[in-house]
């Protein structure tokens, strides 16, 4: 990958881009209520299910879908990718992680790394886009190659779960860097499978305790975090 590319992915996986990934859980804060998530080989055991069977099997289904399209200027295929990560969520609260954190992507990084693609989408989608999809366009009209992003893209996602759970369990911050190790072949194995994906209707989730977890989150009484 080229120098320029890799600065921009590095960039924009960032925890410090300006898009509130901090501000959600996915889940995590519910599990840690529910004494799912304890310490960090509990930790290390749910995210691997979500990862591997949950969000980001779909997910990075969805992004190796939309880069493909977006590189091959198919837009028709991407706009139609675009609408189904949106309605590709088991709860609102969810969707809103999904579409606040792509919408916000695509916003900054219109103005920092502007092309032209990027604006045409926005006003296509009215705004409106999931965050792998958006990442997904980016990376396709930047030149990013597809496995690197779609691996820092999943690498981001757990690390981002990690530091959630490192807040709220509490764990200390070498526990959550051992926990990012051990997910790196759970990472790689699910870039493997995206990437090996030939029709988006073949994916599916076999997380429901996920999906639980984000509907009690919704009526929570005490929370830190928006999901």
């Amino acid at each position: 990958m080229a120098r320029d590319p890799l600065y921009r992915l590095l960039a924009w996986l960032s925890p410090a881009y300006p898009i509130g990934a901090f501000s959600y859980s996915h889940g995590v804060e519910t599990a840690i209520e529910e004494g799912f998530i304890r310490d960090r080989a509990s930790l290390i055991a749910w995210l691997r299910s979500v990862v591997a069977e949950g969000t980001g099997r779909v997910d990075g289904a969805l992004f190796a879908a939309a880069w493909r399209a977006a590189s091959e200027k198919d837009w028709v295929a991407f706009d139609t990718i675009a609408e189904r990560a949106a309605a590709w969520r088991g709860t609102s609260e969810m969707a809103l992680e999904s579409r606040q954190q792509g919408g916000s992507f695509l916003s900054i990084t219109r103005t920092a790394w502007p092309h032209a693609e990027l604006d045409a989408a926005d006003l296509r989608l009215h705004g409106e886009i999931a965050l792998p999809v958006a990442v997904a366009l980016a990376a396709a009209v930047h030149a990013i190659p597809l496995e690197a992003a779609l691996g820092g893209y999943l690498h981001a996602f757990a690390a981002n779960l990690i530091s959630a759970a490192v807040r709220a369990v509490p764990l200390g911050q070498s526990d959550g860097q051992r926990a990012l190790a051990a997910l790196e072949n759970t990472v790689n194995e699910t870039v493997a499978a995206a990437l090996a994906v030939e029709s988006l209707d073949e994916v599916g989730t076999a997380t429901p305790l996920l999906d639980w977890c984000s509907l009690r989150h919704e009526t929570q009484y005490t929370r830190l975090f928006r999901s």
